[in-house]
């Protein structure tokens, strides 16, 4: 058989472990053409036969090549060639809540950290438990790392727990997990409130703090929290909305975002209505964005670090390390408020 000719030639090379030896003999034989998309691998009991390898020296290579995405193990029928990329390094899926601009600049981080011997493919499961699982199940077992941004809900933990700790790494949303996994997420009640105290000087020159939340949404119940108890415990005049009615800007009102959405139309009424950001209006938005650096003089914003988040989980993968980290939250004083 070709590819058992091929893993032998590879016996006389004293620096290959049996492991390696397996691993580069495959390699080589998919670069020659002796192995194509669709081949079926030979079983482990085959391998043992013809190698005399120990099985767990089998499996340990076939892991190794469904970890860097070029094998497929299909139950009770076997492993199977399903690409021909032998240069990747590693086969990295990436499952986020959606391309928000954030989650963007975690991209474009996270992609130019690895670099390009590390391919990784983007799902979105924007935040519905069904898409999730679906998502979640067409990808298990076709990658080598999963780096999931979850959806914070216990009825996803099996899900998760179906991939190995090391292969699994958690960012964003926090979710309660075992303690042999590993993440990168942000805290958000106790980090909320403690900029908020920060800014109490600031919030106290306005008549009402208005924040923006919804159930139904995406929204971390942790901001919440801490809204609640910071107007509860400095006796802060404050509202909770669902929604934004265009034209209902108040003067004298804070308005607290989570989502761009009703920030932007909130400064577009400012603007029609001739308010002052930042005197007549007071402006805070939850995530940090580079047009809120610019508009009005600048928003002011609560928000995660996603390029070092990024930086971070790349570096985990690269290392094969266990992070278990929470991304502080940062306070950016501009104009607004």
């Amino acid at each position: 058989m070709p590819l058992i000719d091929k893993i032998k030639s590879l016996s006389s090379i004293n620096t290959l472990s049996k492991h390696e030896q397996l691993v580069h003999g495959i390699i080589e034989a998919i670069d020659s053409g002796i192995l194509e998309v669709g081949d079926q691998l030979p079983s482990i009991n085959q391998m043992v036969s013809e190698l005399g390898f120990a099985r767990k020296t089998i499996v340990k290579a076939y892991e190794a090549l469904k970890g860097r995405g070029l094998v497929e193990s299909k139950k009770l029928k076997g492993y199977f060639i399903i690409s021909q990329e032998t240069k990747v390094t590693l086969k990295v899926a990436l499952l986020l809540f959606g391309f928000q601009y954030f989650q963007e600049e975690f991209y474009n981080t996270f992609r130019k950290e690895l670099g390009k011997r590390f391919q990784i493919d983007v799902f979105f499961h924007h935040n519905n438990l069904t898409i999730f699982e679906t998502v979640f199940n067409n990808i298990r077992g076709k990658y080598g790392m999963y780096v999931v941004a979850p959806i914070p809900d216990s009825t996803i933990r099996p899900l998760l727990e179906s991939i190995e700790p090391q292969k699994l790494l958690i960012i964003d949303r926090f979710l309660e997990m075992p303690d042999e996994y590993s993440y990168l997420s942000q805290e958000f009640e106790e980090a909320t409130y403690n900029k908020l105290v920060e800014l109490l000087p600031r919030i106290r020159n306005y008549k009402k703090f208005v924040l923006f939340f919804s159930d139904n949404k995406d929204y971390p119940t942790g901001i919440l929290n801490a809204f609640q108890r910071f107007v509860s415990d400095y006796a802060i005049d404050a509202k909770i909305e669902k929604d934004y009615k265009q034209g209902s800007v108040k003067k004298g009102n804070l308005y607290f975002f989570i989502s761009d959405t009703y920030l932007w139309e909130v400064i577009r009424d400012c603007r029609n209505n001739e308010h002052v950001v930042g005197k007549d209006v007071g402006v805070l938005s939850h995530n940090d964005h580079v047009v809120k650096e610019i508009v009005f003089g600048g928003i002011t914003t609560i928000s995660s670090d996603f390029k070092e988040m990024a930086r971070r989980s790349a570096i985990h993968i690269k290392n094969q390390d266990t992070t278990r980290e929470i991304i502080p939250l940062n306070l950016m004083k501009r104009n607004s408020l």
